[in-house]
């Protein structure tokens, strides 16, 4: 390689350049070192040109590093020193001779690193980006100087970037908290340990705003910090809530006489053990208050919801976390109500549940009403499928069969009479016989009914491939026949979708799937096309007809699609 060329020449004058890089030919020999290499390896410039990347970097495999990989690695000093190193590799051709760029760093930072760590490139640039997105971030030297702030900090602060950097962050301070504070502060970071509280800081207009801060010591080769990354979650209308809450003792009695009197309201220990209910959950259960404190709410379980359904809601508010979800129960008096039901754990100082709070109301008339609409869908789509079943046949049996004896009538008279007219009625008659079969076909085939649901699919999917071009590749477990209203449910659902792929997927491929698992069949119709955004797509007639058709069956349909990547459409059926 001419070392004169001007990708030489390029790389030597980058003196701005914060990597150091090393080029190396395909016999793993340096053909190249910039002057920042060799200040880190102990050379002089261009001592390291023509010895081998091994003497570095013992650990370097050129040829099966990933490209755009970040890698920690191990390199050999001059003096003899163990030298630890961000590496990133890039592979090219120049002059049909094929070249590896390393780039790498010096770490000053060894106390959270593992051997062999490595780390995609656009990972970190994706946290950098999230961090920077979502969070207040600082980077100050270890005098504290501000070395880097982002435009969160800007706008919470309302200081600018040219404002901020080279101060430290006295000028944000509120005077709120006593010098013990800082110096604990202080002192803990200094000793290389995570500093983390919530900090009282004043903007530039003289606002006060508060930030949840953790500050994250850098420590150097000897374990002493030589920069700090702060970073900041505003919680100042958090603070606000606090402050208010505690003034509003009288504000928040109020609010529970408010709630006792439109809400049924119920208090557990952390066992489920009910301990409070008001007056409004008496009078929907039909128990009295001595009936209820003391037990737990399987007394008005229905047993309408699986054991299942139960454990998620107890692993849900054993966590902490708050469940909401539609509960059915049953009174006194053997009755059955719904309950929208949202349950709060109360969290003692380690953060675990000591109590329970659940708020319900009741929403009885909604859900006989949404059974009443789901039976009346079901009754829709089964008189739908029966006119459609029985046009199909009239179809078939009654005009189909009709058109084929004119057919026979023509083709009778064209054996006797040779007219170009006769030669037209008889393809018109044909072309027609062949449209009526397929609306025939396309209301309700009849194998379907008469062969079961596997024949049918297949069969469609013949029609589809050679009408639409494209090619739909079928997988099939299925032992049994099903019922006929889930049949025809999988195979109205497997039409739509594949209708829809015609129409708007731009793909010439597509899979359908049907398995049977356990008690459940599954059905996966997908595409890798053009694909969409559900957020941004009505819910067409289509759509809604396949969940319609789902649900009148007691299954259960999802969609997931993402943009020029395809779509998923997933059904389960119980057996």
């Amino acid at each position: 390689m001419d070392r004169n060329n001007p990708l030489n020449k390029e790389n030597k004058n980058d003196s701005s350049s914060s990597d150091a890089t090393i080029l190396v030919n395909d016999s793993g020999v340096i053909a190249y070192a910039n002057s920042q290499a060799c200040v880190y390896f102990g050379y002089q410039d261009h001592e390291l040109n023509g010895i081998e990347i091994c003497q570095l970097i013992p650990e370097a495999d050129l040829e099966n590093t990933k490209e755009g990989m970040i890698i920690h690695q191990y390199g050999q000093h001059r003096d003899g020193r163990s030298i630890s190193l961000f590496t990133r590799v890039n592979s090219f051709f120049l002059s049909e001779e094929h070249y590896y760029l390393i780039a790498f760093q010096v770490v000053k930072d060894r106390s959270r690193l593992n051997k062999q760590q490595s780390y995609p490139l656009y990972e970190l640039v994706d946290l950098f980006y999230a961090l920077n997105e979502s969070t207040i971030v600082a980077f100050t030297d270890s005098k504290g100087k501000i070395t880097y702030v982002n435009k969160k900090f800007c706008e919470v602060s309302k200081f600018s970037q040219e404002e901020l950097i080279g101060k430290d962050h006295r000028i944000i301070n509120s005077g709120f908290h006593s010098k013990e504070f800082m110096k604990e502060l202080w002192r803990t970071i200094s000793d290389g340990r995570v500093w983390q509280g919530e900090i009282k800081n004043k903007a530039k207009d003289g606002s006060f705003y508060w930030v949840d801060t953790t500050i994250v010591p850098f420590l150097d080769e000897t374990g002493r910090p030589y920069k700090y990354l702060a970073i900041r979650k505003e919680i100042t209308d958090y603070k606000r809530v606090v402050e208010e809450l505690k003034k509003s003792i009288h504000e928040l009695m109020d609010l529970e006489f408010a709630l006792d009197a439109s809400s049924i309201v119920a208090k557990t220990d952390r066992r489920g053990i009910i301990t409070y209910v008001n007056k409004q959950f008496c009078r929907v259960s039909q128990y009295t208050k001595d009936e209820l404190i003391g037990n737990d709410h399987r007394l008005i379980n229905s047993g309408y919801h699986s054991k299942e359904f139960f454990a998620e809601l107890w692993q849900t508010i054993a966590k902490g976390r708050v469940w909401r979800g539609e509960v059915k129960n049953r009174a006194k008096d053997g009755s059955y109500y719904w309950v929208d039901t949202t349950i709060v754990p109360f969290l003692d100082g380690k953060g675990r549940p000591y109590q329970y709070l659940a708020i319900r109301h009741e929403i009885t008339k909604r859900k006989t009403a949404e059974e009443e609409l789901q039976n009346m869908m079901t009754k829709i789509i089964d008189v739908q499928e029966e006119e459609r079943k029985r046009i199909s046949r009239e179809l078939h049996d009654g005009i189909g069969q009709n058109l084929y004896s004119h057919l026979i009538t023509i083709n009778r008279l064209q054996s006797e009479i040779s007219h170009p007219l006769i030669d037209q009625m008889l393809g018109e008659a044909t072309a027609i016989i062949e449209e009526l079969r397929d609306l025939s076909w396309a209301l309700r085939p009849s194998v379907l009914d008469d062969l079961g649901l596997i024949p049918a699919i297949r069969s469609y999917l013949v029609r589809y491939s050679e009408y639409s071009q494209i090619n739909v590749h079928f997988d099939c477990y299925l032992q049994t026949r099903l019922s006929s209203n889930k049949e025809i449910t999988i195979y109205r659902i497997i039409q739509e979708a594949l209708t829809n792929i015609r129409k708007y997927a731009q793909t010439d491929e597509a899979n359908v799937i049907i398995r049977e698992i356990d008690d459940e069949i599954r059905v996966v119709i997908e595409d890798f096309g053009k694909g969409f955004n559900l957020e941004e797509v009505s819910r067409g007639v289509g759509l809604f007809s396949m969940e319609e058709r789902a649900r009148a069956v007691g299954g259960l349909l999802s969609i997931h699609s993402v943009k020029e990547k395809g779509t998923r459409i997933v059904l389960e059926v119980p057996m």
